[in-house]
C-alpha cells in the first residue's frame, strides 16, 4: 500500500471525534464536522508552519499580512491605514500600532497624502520590500510542497469548492437562527 491510500484510508481524528458524537448523540447530524473540523485542523497547522517560515524572516503573521497588501498594491506600494484596517479586518487602533511597529522596524512610513492635507499614506520601504519578498517566496515553496499530494484537477476542485464555500459563509446573516422571524 502506498503512502497516499495508507493517509486517505486511515481513520483521523475527526473520524473519531465524529464516531464519538454519533455514539453519544445519535439525533444530531455531525456530517458537516467531516468538513469543517478538518478546515479548521488545516488551519491551524497551516498557521502554525506559516509562522515558522515567517519567523525565519524576521516577521510574525500580520506583519508579513501588512507589509504584503502593500506591495501588492503595486508602485508605489503605498495604502491609506483606512485601506489596510478594512483589508486586514482589524480595529483601527490595532492597525495603527502594526504601522507605528512596522515604521519602527524600518519597513515601512507615513507620509502625507498629497491629495488629502488630513490624510497619511503607509508605504513600504525598501528594506520592507525586500523582506516581504523574501519571505514571500519562502512561503509560497511551503505551500507548494503542502499542495504536491494533489492532483491539479484536485487542486482546483477544491479551490472552486472553497471559494464558494467562503463566499457563503461571509454573505451569511450573522443573526441567531430564527432571529428573521423577530418583530422588533
Amino acid at each position: 500500500m502506498d503512502l497516499q491510500t495508507t493517509l486517505t484510508a486511515e481513520p483521523d481524528e475527526v473520524d473519531r471525534i465524529i464516531a464519538a458524537w454519533r455514539e453519544v448523540r445519535p439525533d444530531i447530524d455531525v456530517t458537516p464536522m467531516e468538513i469543517l473540523s478538518r478546515v479548521s485542523r488545516l488551519s491551524r497547522q497551516l498557521d502554525r508552519r506559516r509562522k515558522s517560515v515567517f519567523s525565519s524572516h524576521g516577521l510574525e503573521i500580520w506583519a508579513f499580512d501588512v507589509l504584503s497588501a502593500l506591495r501588492r498594491a503595486g508602485e508605489p506600494y503605498q495604502l491609506s491605514p483606512t485601506a489596510l484596517t478594512e483589508e486586514m479586518l482589524v480595529t483601527s487602533g490595532t492597525m495603527t500600532n502594526r504601522i507605528d511597529r512596522l515604521t519602527s522596524a524600518g519597513w515601512v512610513s507615513r507620509r502625507r497624502d498629497p491629495t488629502d492635507r488630513r490624510g497619511v499614506l503607509v508605504q513600504l520601504t525598501e528594506d520592507g520590500r525586500r523582506k516581504v519578498d523574501s519571505a514571500l517566496a519562502d512561503f509560497v515553496a511551503l505551500e507548494s510542497r503542502l499542495l504536491e499530494e494533489l492532483a491539479d484537477e484536485e487542486r482546483g476542485t477544491l479551490a472552486a469548492s472553497l471559494r464558494h464555500l467562503l463566499a457563503w459563509v461571509e454573505a451569511v446573516d450573522e443573526r441567531a437562527p430564527g432571529a428573521e422571524d423577530e418583530v422588533a
